[in-house]
């Protein structure tokens, strides 16, 4: 631990920072609708599955995002403007609400289903601390570093951790359990997020073995 002249405390290792008590693991969008659109999502969920087991294991705070598709009538600009994107058309009346918040699509893939005391944060915006009490939660807790694991880094993880950096939280990415839609793209994330310098990456071997050291 380094200190500052002022006795503010800095963790300086990957065992400091996986403390259980102020590190949460934060599950990104790992839904039935969007793990089917990921090549590759198989080994996402597996290596996540990993990570998840040892955070609960180590008695760590756990919580999930999913993301959500409001009713057409609540969709506004930004709303149909993304739908539109994604779904690739070009009349915002031919789109359709992809999430709603009780289909099928929506829920956490069954190998990763939350537990009853693990928290699940609704978003509309790709930023899991945009539109939630995300951040709330997480200081009201104690907690200072967030893990990411999840689907996607170029969509939603990375601007979540760059974000998390803003809301005064360290950003430990685990890699190899972060899926990605393009790989370019995917790419480009992970060389922003070393290039900045405020984000751990790590593997989840690393990860858990962190928390072993940690327990």
């Amino acid at each position: 631990m380094i200190r500052s002249s002022d006795g503010i405390e800095i963790p300086a290792t990957l065992k400091e920072w996986c403390d259980p008590r102020h590190m949460a693991l934060i599950v990104y969008d790992m839904q039935v609708g969007i793990c089917r659109q990921v090549e590759g999502a198989a080994a996402i969920v597996e290596r996540t599955g990993t990570a998840l087991e040892a955070a609960r294991s180590a008695g760590m705070r756990v919580a999930f995002t999913r993301h959500l598709s409001l009713p057409k009538k609540w969709m506004g600009t930004t709303q149909l403007r993304t739908a539109m994107a994604w779904q690739r058309r070009n009349d915002p009346d031919a789109v359709q609400p992809w999430f709603p918040r009780d289909a099928e699509a929506t829920r956490i893939v069954p190998e990763l289903a939350p537990r009853a005391d693990e928290a699940v944060f609704d978003k509309l915006t790709m930023s899991a601390f945009d539109s939630t009490s995300l951040g709330f939660a997480l200081r009201d807790c104690g907690v200072r570093a967030v893990a990411f694991a999840g689907i996607a880094m170029e969509i939603g993880i990375e601007p979540t951790a760059r974000q998390a950096t803003d809301n005064g939280f360290v950003a430990v990415v685990i890699e190899d359990a972060c899926g990605f839609g393009n790989k370019e793209a995917r790419d480009r994330s992970m060389a922003t997020l070393r290039f900045l310098g405020e984000a751990v990456v790590i593997d989840v071997a690393g990860f858990c073995g962190a928390l072993a050291d940690a327990g």
